[in-house]
């Protein structure tokens, strides 16, 4: 019913507005029509605005403008009260134009030099016009009225007459309005369509657009107030007419994106359908028109957010991004982090969620299966790291404890020998020289354990020294080519357990007659090498500790493999990442 009185009201008036368009200005009859025309289109394209969008001031502030600008021209009118009342009013129409614009999309003024601005027009239309009032007589002459006109516009609110003080305030009026506001318009304008978002700027340019060739003319108008007018001036007045009706236009435009783009939400459930999860969120931008679009997947039990990766994600705060959460049974199943201008479609974001609520679903499972699975090689590298400390304390407490203790022992022993001299029981020395070898041997074997745990060359020189001295002790030949470069302790410790086992496992199964090993850096990674010539046939899970191996370098993100053909010797290499 309302829009229906209003259409009703605006049919009425604009009827008016044209018969005085042409009998009071001598307006030729396609003229006027073009100016009831312009209000028309505004009337139409508000009412489509506020039945779209109820909670968006757009649409009323549409329609204000629309009556404003058809019942501007009823200050052309011979009539004394109608002159004077739309001659003071008649100019915010022009306000409510400006008002309009820097309103679009969100239906309010967001920046502090558009609402400066449009203050500045409220404040210009109100004060110049009445001021003329004051000072208008019937002789008067008025910019953009017929000269000569025989039928006078009588002011009700004339003061004092003064022809001159009139023509000063019309062209200061023209100078403020049309000039100085005209040009800041267009500049503030060029600034936002600058800093605007992608989408955003999609959004506004058809509209900013036509309100700049508003403002251009407004320029002209204010340049010819002062000069000549070329011959081609009236050809501006169709300039005018045709930027002011493509305004509400290409805000139908707008609107009708928006209509076409949750039509193309039934698109997004063909293309989820050939999607893979990776591809989910760019097929998420390309529906809601955002390349900018983030997708973070709600974990169970308030654990928080991840993106597909399964990384942590904390959503903005401000910072000219918004964020749209979807729920499924009432769960939480995703948030959206988008551009603010989507916040006024929130019917389409809730489409495309909607829509794509399966794939979304899978794609959460996938992403807290990787949260798992991350905390999963945590887990095993702590376990690994903790191991690795445990076996550098044995290997102090041995070589600081007990091989110190028994080194002790056999130093006293051999001083006993050597205190009794001649006079010792040769029964008795040959005891004493069998325990002292026995020490000697026994701390012998410690130092190879200690080595065998952690050796102390290992943390001293470095993974370089600490195969060579394994190379030395090996009862094969072996051919040492390793990088002196020195990496991580646990990275260094890993590949030298690597070696350990490998050549233990070579004695013992292999039969070879040679081995070699290398160690080099190679993008980010340490790849260590063992081969041997014998008889090959290993296996990761054959029971030879390789699968001890390969659970050790995969708990470091890495990766080992073993080649083994029968006959053709074994060749081992782990790959452990080590930073760039």
């Amino acid at each position: 019913m309302r829009a229906i009185a209003l259409i009703v009201a605006g049919a009425a008036l604009g009827v008016v507005v044209y018969r005085v368009q042409v009998h009071d200005l001598y307006s030729p009859a396609n003229r006027a029509a073009a100016t009831v025309a312009v209000g028309w289109a505004f009337l139409v394209a508000g009412l489509a605005a506020w039945a779209r969008r109820p909670g968006n001031r757009l649409g009323p502030l549409m329609v204000a403008a629309a009556f404003a600008l058809l019942a501007r021209q009823l200050r052309y009118s011979h009539d004394p009260v109608l002159f004077t009342a739309f001659f003071a009013l008649g100019d915010l129409a022009y306000a409510l134009v400006g008002h309009c614009v820097f309103a679009y999309p969100f239906g309010r003024i967001r920046g502090r030099a558009e609402r400066a601005l449009v203050a500045a027009g409220y404040a210009t239309v109100l004060f110049f016009p009445l001021a003329v009032l004051l000072f208008h007589s019937a002789r008067s002459p008025l910019l953009f009225y017929v000269p000569g006109d025989p039928q006078p516009h009588e002011s009700l609110l004339r003061v004092a007459a003064n022809d001159h003080v009139v023509e000063l305030l019309q062209k200061s009026e023209v100078v403020v309005l049309y000039g100085v506001l005209a040009a800041l318009f267009i500049v503030v304008i060029a600034r936002n369509l600058v800093r605007a978002t992608p989408r955003m700027r999609r959004v506004l340019a058809p509209l900013l657009i036509a309100a700049i060739a508003i403002a251009l003319r407004a320029v002209f108008e204010s340049v010819f107030t002062f000069i000549d007018r070329p011959f081609a001036y009236d050809y501006v007045f169709w300039w005018q007419i045709t930027a002011i009706v493509a305004l509400p236009l290409a805000l139908l435009a707008g609107l009708l994106r928006a209509q076409l783009a949750r039509a193309a939400v039934g698109d997004l459930l063909v293309e989820l359908e050939r999607t893979p999860t990776e591809g989910l969120r760019d097929a998420l931008a390309n529906a809601l028109g955002d390349p900018t679009l983030e997708l973070a997947f709600s974990l169970p039990e308030s654990q928080g957010l991840v993106d597909a990766a399964g990384r942590p994600v904390r959503l903005p705060i401000g910072g000219g991004r918004a964020v749209t959460r979807l729920e499924h049974e009432g769960e939480p199943l995703a948030a959206l982090v988008h551009d603010p201008s989507l916040l006024e479609e929130p019917k389409l974001v809730h489409a495309a969620g909607a829509a794509a609520r399966l794939a979304l679903e899978n794609a959460r499972l996938q992403a807290e299966l990787r949260v798992q699975l991350k905390n999963v090689e945590d887990s095993r590298a702590r376990i690994v790291a903790a191991g690795d400390e445990q076996r550098r304390h044995i290997e102090r407490d041995l070589h600081d404890g007990a091989q110190q203790r028994l080194v002790a022992i056999a130093l006293e022993l051999r001083t006993a020998q050597r205190r009794l001299g001649r006079n010792l029981d040769p029964e008795v020395e040959r005891v004493l020289a069998t325990a002292v070898d026995g020490l000697q041997v026994a701390v012998e074997e410690l130092r190879e354990l200690a080595r065998g745990i952690h050796p102390t060359i290992l943390a001293e020189g470095g993974l370089a020294a600490a195969l060579d001295s394994l190379a030395g002790r090996s009862s094969l030949p072996v051919k040492v080519d390793a990088t002196h470069e020195r990496f991580a302790p646990d990275v260094e410790a890993t590949a030298y357990f690597i070696a350990c086992e490998t050549f233990a496992n070579v004695v013992k199964h292999a039969h070879a007659s040679a081995v070699t090993v290398a160690a080099r850096r190679r993008t980010g990674t340490l790849v260590i090498e063992v081969a041997d010539d014998g008889v090959g046939g290993a296996q990761l899970g054959g029971g030879s500790g390789l699968r001890g191996l390969a659970d050790r370098v995969e708990a470091r993100g890495g990766r080992l493999r073993v080649e083994s053909p029968l006959g053709g010797g074994t060749r081992v290499v782990a790959e452990i990442p080590c930073g760039s």
